[in-house]
């Protein structure tokens, strides 16, 4: 059991069942939208956190390389299935909590439809700003647990919690809502700055769903996005923040992915190849290789 626990979906049919058949062509597209106002034009090297079965991998044209993590292996076996066989790719299997890269890596990462499932966001956050490089971009979406159903539902007596105080709730397990405010006094003090707030899924009520065609349903909801610089009462929010500092105009990815790694267990980089698995000189862990897969989860026996 890793600690804080993950939630792991090894195994599931998620891609298929959550986006493909489960009529979430809607949330799909609003979504896609918003990233694509936030995401820098061009960069080198980003790191897709939770990156599951690739669903939003193809949006990032404009970089050079995308590092996918899931903690899921199967995930990432069928990112590898929708994705192609490309060097632009790496998969790593990985517990966010416990990230198995060098500091200051990354020019960009991304967390979509992952943070919700942190029982501790501010660590899964810090991690990633460790990865990340001054000047470098960090487009972050989270669940909003002051959205406008909630809001009602607490008003009329028909949810105990509350919608207005700070701390997450935990609606199901490893399901977390989160406040707005939390969420950016917690990348205020890891060294971000907020640059633009989008507010996305305005529409995401089964009733409109089913009257109103998804294409206008898109529209009302792009128009809308923007209104999150002024407030956040859409159950999903999407924030680009900027690790302060400024970017180096000299900052050079590793030729060889290899280069990218430092051991989960003591930190240490310059991990030895040995093809099928990867050898951590200081403290002996052996990491495996399988299906072009990195496996920094658990070390090898």
């Amino acid at each position: 059991m890793t600690n804080p626990p993950v939630c792991n979906y090894e195994g599931s049919d998620y891609q298929n069942s959550f986006w493909e058949k489960g009529g979430r062509e809607y949330e799909d597209r609003v979504e896609a939208i918003a990233l694509k106002r936030l995401l820098p034009k061009s960069g080198k090297l980003l790191l897709e956190l939770g990156a599951g079965a690739g669903r939003n991998t193809p949006r990032y044209v404009g970089f050079e390389r995308v590092v996918l993590l899931d903690y899921s292996h199967t995930q990432l076996e069928q990112a590898q299935q929708r994705l192609g066989s490309s060097q632009k790719y790496i998969y790593v299997a990985a517990d966010v909590y416990r990230l198995p890269f060098i500091n200051g890596l990354f020019d960009t990462a991304t967390m979509i439809r992952t943070l919700h499932h942190m029982a501790d966001a501010p660590k899964a956050l810090a991690q990633t700003r460790n990865v990340l490089r001054s000047g470098g971009t960090f487009i972050l979406e989270f669940a909003n647990k002051l959205n406008l159903k909630s809001i009602l539902r607490y008003t009329l007596g028909r949810q105990k919690w509350s919608p207005f105080t700070l701390e997450p709730v935990e609606f199901v397990k490893l399901n977390f809502d989160f406040h707005p405010k939390a969420v950016r006094n917690w990348l205020s003090n890891l060294g971000f700055s907020i640059k633009r707030t989008l507010t996305v899924s305005h529409f995401r009520v089964g009733f409109l769903k089913r009257v109103i065609p998804t294409g206008i349903l898109v529209s009302l909801d792009s128009l809308f996005q923007p209104s999150g610089s002024l407030w956040q009462l859409t159950p999903s929010v999407f924030v680009q923040a900027q690790v302060e500092g400024e970017a180096g105009s000299n900052f050079e990815i590793p030729a060889n992915p290899i280069e990218f790694f430092e051991c989960p267990e003591c930190g240490h980089a310059h991990l030895e190849d040995h093809q099928t698995y990867l050898l951590c000189p200081n403290c002996k862990c052996k990491w495996e290789i399988k299906d072009n897969i990195y496996d920094f989860r658990e070390p090898l026996k």
